[in-house]
């Protein structure tokens, strides 16, 4: 049975002595590590070594977010009926496979762009999978009153992926090799793993609880699931403004990001080991978020943080257009910028997850995450694409100031829904809705 809304949260002490969130935690860290890691080294490999230009960078980026659109919804499907443990360490043993063997191919000379492609494509495949597995692996292993807890921990784990993702990439492309660098992603998958593997906590999977008999959907076609999970986030209006949030950012954010890449190296002629310091300071921040995120909604309001968090975080980026040269002065503007940035989104990312786990029920917990994934980052290709285009078309200063002024029509969005008008109790979820013909 539910607990009430009111009951208070248990102390953060009783995760950490819960050997098999522990697990869940660190396997996830790695899995992140090797996610951010990879995110950099294919970047830099195609700009620094191949010396591909906007137009091939931008596509590049988009063939690895692809994914995100054509599976999303399906990997929602999949994981209501499966293990999410299963799911996830069955993703982490493919990805060490892909990465291994892009190292490989790397060292034998033979990684240009077709196979850049094509492992971008892969990992980026499998991340989907994992990334909703896990989300609904939280739900299935803690209570309800733990989750923000629970999310703020997970979400620390990231921001320490993010931390040292970036700069590990960027290091070892610059200092080592591309082949190196793909090496160490596919390591840090392996120890996923092998950590993930370790739970041994049984998983009831919540389609698979009730007799057939009173379920008689669960023969009903991955469609009809999909259908369901379409029609459950359409029908919740704190879900529809976060799809709709989540488009807007995303869409920005993956323009912002493709001139981004560009804008370090060849505007301010920052090295393949900077650009991974530079980036890596969104981690500290997103630690510092993470922290935050489970303490400032009880107290201010959820919506309150969350559209505020959305404008300091986004506005950050505002800022980096503005910087001129490879001087220490605008290494350490840098820096700021990114921390801030990673600081008010990690608040943001925490807060959205834990409304969207609080307001849906367990059998919709995986369609729910890949319906709002499918919808927010399906607009990522897109974003890529069009960053490419505008660098080409108004270079990479104009073309930065425009994809970053688009990330704040996310908050705006955020504002003038009801998310705004949530306060310190997270809401409880609507009955499950029973599937149609």
């Amino acid at each position: 049975m539910r607990p009430p809304s009111s009951s208070p949260p248990s102390p953060s002490p009783s995760l950490w002595r819960d050997t098999d969130f522990g697990r869940l935690w660190a396997g996830q860290t790695a899995s992140q590590l090797g996610e951010h890691t990879t995110l950099v080294v294919l970047p830099l490999f195609a700009v620094l070594t191949l010396d591909a230009g906007a137009g091939p960078l931008g596509a590049l980026r988009a063939v690895g977010q692809a994914p995100i659109l054509l599976l999303s919804l399906l990997a929602g499907a999949w994981v209501d009926r499966w293990r999410a443990r299963t799911v996830m360490v069955l993703t982490d043993a493919a990805r060490a496979v892909a990465l291994g063997a892009a190292a490989v191919a790397g060292l034998l000379g033979l990684l240009g762009l077709p196979a850049l492609f094509v492992v971008a494509f892969t990992v980026g495949a499998l991340s989907v999978l994992f990334d909703v597995a896990y989300q609904a692996s939280l739900v299935r292993m803690v209570r309800r009153d733990q989750l923000v807890r629970g999310n703020s921990a997970l979400e620390g784990s990231r921001s320490a992926a993010q931390i040292g993702g970036p700069a590990l990439g960027g290091a070892l492309v610059s200092l080592l090799s591309a082949p190196v660098a793909a090496a160490a992603g596919a390591l840090f998958f392996a120890v996923s793993f092998v950590s993930l593997r370790r739970i041994r906590r049984p998983e009831s999977v919540p389609e698979r609880v009730a007799p057939v008999p009173e379920r008689p959907e669960l023969a009903a076609p991955v469609r009809g699931r999909i259908r369901e999970g379409l029609r459950f986030v359409a029908g919740n209006a704190w879900l529809r403004a976060v799809c709709l949030a989540s488009a807007a950012f995303q869409l920005s954010f993956a323009a912002t990001m493709t001139v981004y890449l560009l804008f370090l190296p060849r505007e301010l002629h920052l090295t393949g080991a900077t650009v991974g310091l530079a980036l890596a300071a969104t981690g500290p921040g997103a630690l510092l978020g993470s922290v935050l995120a489970a303490r400032l909604p009880g107290r201010l309001g959820h919506g309150v943080v969350l559209v505020s968090a959305a404008v300091l975080g986004n506005g950050a980026l505002l800022c980096v257009p503005a910087l001129y040269g490879s001087s220490t002065a605008t290494i350490l503007a840098l820096l700021a910028v990114n921390f801030v940035f990673g600081t008010f989104s990690q608040l943001v990312n925490v807060t959205v997850m834990s409304v969207r786990q609080a307001v849906t029920p367990d059998g919709m917990q995986g369609r729910a995450a890949a319906t709002i994934t499918f919808v927010g980052m399906g607009f990522t290709p897109l974003g890529s694409l069009l960053g490419g285009l505008l660098a080409q078309e108004w270079g990479l200063r104009t073309g930065l100031l425009v994809t970053a002024a688009g990330m704040m029509l996310s908050p705006v969005l955020m504002a003038a829904s009801p998310l705004a008008r949530l306060g310190r109790l997270l809401p409880v979820p609507r009955e499950e809705p029973r599937p149609t013909e």
